[in-house]
């Protein structure tokens, strides 16, 4: 699976910017696909997943504000981020977790993979 994230930039305080990762391979072992960011001095952290099944979740700090969603025939995971604040400012990186199962339905193998990443770089 190989991972295109696009659409980061320089916006002001309380500007939004839409985040895209274009997904490309066995995408039919996608079933997670998430938004981590990481600040200058900082941990990674989790933004939003959305699962294969549309299931959403997302990070305290960013709850209102940043909404997931997916496209599947174009097989791209957007990241709609508004309101944005001095402290979003980061670099954002795409992740799909992908999980290949037995004919019998168990797990046999888990695999992450991460896009390239996009600066966000919020002004105040």
């Amino acid at each position: 699976v190989q991972l295109q994230a696009s659409g980061g930039g320089l916006v002001q305080a309380g500007g939004s910017l839409r985040l895209s990762c274009a997904a490309s391979g066995k995408i039919f072992s996608i079933k997670v696909t998430g938004w981590y960011r990481q600040a200058p001095g900082k941990q990674r952290e989790l933004v939003a997943t959305i699962t294969s099944g549309g299931d959403t979740d997302y990070a305290d700090s960013v709850k209102g504000r940043f909404t997931i969603s997916r496209d599947n025939a174009k097989n791209t995971v957007y990241l709609q981020v508004n309101g944005l604040k001095p402290e979003d400012t980061a670099v954002y990186y795409c992740n799909a977790v992908c999980r290949y199962y037995s004919e019998h339905g168990s797990l046999l193998n888990e695999y992450d993979y991460w896009g390239q990443g996009t600066q966000v770089t919020v002004s105040s």
